[in-house]
């Protein structure tokens, strides 16, 4: 089975690839050995997000997911829906976050118009909604978007 059916099934693989990638590199080998590699190179998609079936979450509106995505991001602002006029509700200040499904929203710098929703690290405007918002998917380090096997979300 390919690396990338893998993750598309939700299995966490980060581990497999940074020992596989590790045992491609002699112990001795300099630093500068392991970029000069010849073996085949992890997608970004492979390195930087993994599905994780099973993790729940519940947010201020009722809805309950059953999985995330988590995955390397730009810090940023999260807006209330997927649009730039809408109020920033949430700030992620790591650049490793999760995200529980997509909306089809404004369209953003990364040339489509798929948005991640989450909840934030911090709260910035209505604070009953806990810092949950959309992030514009040019935000988040994916190669597709929006991610195979990552559902819609619900009010879309």
């Amino acid at each position: 089975m390919a690396l990338s059916q893998v993750i598309r099934r939700g299995r966490t693989v980060a581990a497999a690839l940074v020992l596989a990638a590790a045992a491609a590199v002699p112990a001795t080998a300099p630093a500068s050995a392991a970029a000069s590699t010849t073996t085949a190179t992890p997608t970004a998609d492979e390195v930087t997000c993994v599905l994780r079936p099973g993790v729940v979450h519940k947010d201020t509106l009722g809805n309950t997911f059953t999985g995330d995505l988590y995955c390397a991001n730009a810090p940023g602002d999260l807006y209330g829906r997927p649009a730039f006029d809408a109020p920033v509700t949430g700030r992620l200040k790591t650049t490793q976050s999760w995200f529980v499904c997509y909306s089809i929203g404004e369209a953003h710098k990364g040339g489509n118009n798929v948005w991640y929703y989450t909840q934030g690290d911090e709260a910035v405007n209505l604070p009953g909604i806990q810092a949950w918002g959309n992030m514009p998917a040019s935000s988040v380090l994916t190669s597709t978007d929006p991610f195979p096997g990552l559902p819609r979300c619900p009010w879309h």
